[in-house]
């Protein structure tokens, strides 16, 4: 039988592999009647939305699994070292790891042992130990069970700050292929629950105070990237539809890493991870600047991108505004956020900036610098009180070549919204500006 450290070695590296685990949205004081909050400042490994660093310890309560997810490095025929927490390991090492300041907050998440409904009802056990016998109000992370019954989900919902059920791939086939005990309706229905259990928690909380949290940071979920040949186009519609859906409050996007011992029907090598890297640029674009999932991928083969992916050498919103050149210039004096939002360099704080500022005046190059608008993308798509843009450059099949030559040398803000808020090449990641 292995010893906690062993244990903890084991469940915290078994870990890894689900990226869904930033804690966001959170709002859960002590009161001064016990231990921890979700609000204060410590040691980062995560990032919240208003860029606070949070600490997690990220575990699994166990990596044995009855399912035989091909993907899943802790599927049941896979030949890995095995352990398992029980309840009172895992309140323990989260009171101990607290007290020492080395976290924040609990990520906890599970294979699936002896049935959805038993691992379930262990990680909201946990959950309900840390609350109330613990009086622990820090940040908790609870994997939501697909298929486990209803009451266990509302009842991890009392308890957690966010729960989080993995959709895993974004089409039924790939997982009657690679995960067959799964399914998009059976995921679909337990995060219905968690939607259903948010959505009337916000509304008794609008006329008592007093009422009970339900998951106050919402539910999140993740896809695996490149385990399967499903394109971009489907992984951002069924992003899409979660969304509009289920309320969704992030999707994280994993690239493929091949795992130990991998089955012959996962691919050997792992996808760029820049394809990772703009399926986040992407899904910002969708939540946040209007865009369509369908408008963002190509429809036909094009500079060696596959129909329906995403380009790799360019963010999505600089490859849409190159394949609709009609839609530009754009009079930045006079068009709607919508229109402005289009344009490359303009983000959602620019275009707020921008439709403030030019009440009173029209606004020229300068007023743009000033506005921290991201000029060498965006001037030869802005009409601006003394600047319009050079048709000949906005119809030249060279002008991709010459803004990627101009990105190169001043190596000016690509951002990105990346999990946990990583800021890659970027100098405004963390408000996901494009």
């Amino acid at each position: 039988m292995p010893d906690l450290r062993t244990k903890l070695a084991i469940l915290a590296d078994a870990a890894k592999y689900d990226a869904s685990c930033a804690s966001s949205g959170a709002k859960r004081g002590n009161g001064g009647q016990g231990l921890g909050d979700t609000d204060g400042i410590g040691i980062c490994h995560s990032y919240t939305p208003d860029g606070r660093c949070v600490s997690l310890l990220k575990i699994l309560l166990t990596n044995y699994c009855i399912y035989d997810c091909k993907f899943c490095i802790n599927r049941i025929t896979s030949d890995v070292a095995r352990a398992r927490f029980t309840v009172d390991d895992v309140v323990w090492l989260t009171m101990e790891f607290y007290r020492r300041n080395y976290i924040e907050g609990l990520f906890l998440s599970s294979g699936i042992i002896q049935s959805p409904d038993y691992t379930m009802e262990q990680l909201a056990e946990v959950a309900r130990r840390l609350r109330e016998d613990e009086r622990y109000f820090g940040y908790i992370h609870l994997k939501a069970v697909p298929g486990a019954s209803t009451d266990l989900i509302q009842r991890a919902g009392r308890y957690a700050d966010r729960l989080s059920a993995n959709v895993e791939l974004p089409r039924d086939e790939d997982l009657r292929r690679l995960a067959p005990e799964k399914s998009l309706k059976t995921v679909d229905l337990t995060m219905s629950v968690i939607r259903d259990g948010v959505a009337e928690s916000k509304s008794e909380r609008t006329k008592r105070l007093s009422a009970p949290r339900f998951a106050p940071a919402g539910q999140s979920t993740q896809m695996i990237v490149g385990a399967t040949d499903a394109t971009d186009a489907a992984i951002l519609t069924t992003a899409s539809t979660l969304y509009k859906g289920q309320r969704l409050r992030r999707v994280y996007y994993s690239a493929y890493s091949p795992i130990p011992s991998p089955d012959r029907a996962i691919p050997a090598i792992t996808p760029p991870l820049v394809r990772e890297h703009r399926l986040y640029q992407a899904d910002w674009l969708i939540r946040f600047y209007g865009f369509g999932a369908d408008e963002l991928t190509t429809a036909a083969a094009e500079d060696q991108t596959r129909a329906g992916d995403l380009p790799l050498d360019i963010d999505p919103k600089l490859a849409w505004a190159l394949r609709h050149r009609d839609f530009f210039p754009v009079d930045i004096n006079k068009a709607g956020r919508e229109a402005l939002l289009r344009v490359p360099g303009i983000g959602v704080r620019n275009a707020g900036r921008i439709l403030a500022a030019r009440r009173h005046r029209n606004l020229r190059l300068a007023d743009l610098k000033k506005l921290k608008t991201a000029l060498s993308r965006a001037k030869p798509f802005i009409v601006a009180a003394d600047h319009h843009p050079d048709w000949t450059l906005l119809d030249s099949p060279t002008l991709k070549t010459q803004l990627l030559a101009k990105r190169s040398r001043l190596r000016t803000d690509e951002p990105a919204a990346g999990p946990q808020g990583l800021l890659f090449t970027a100098t405004s990641a963390r408000t996901g500006e494009l």
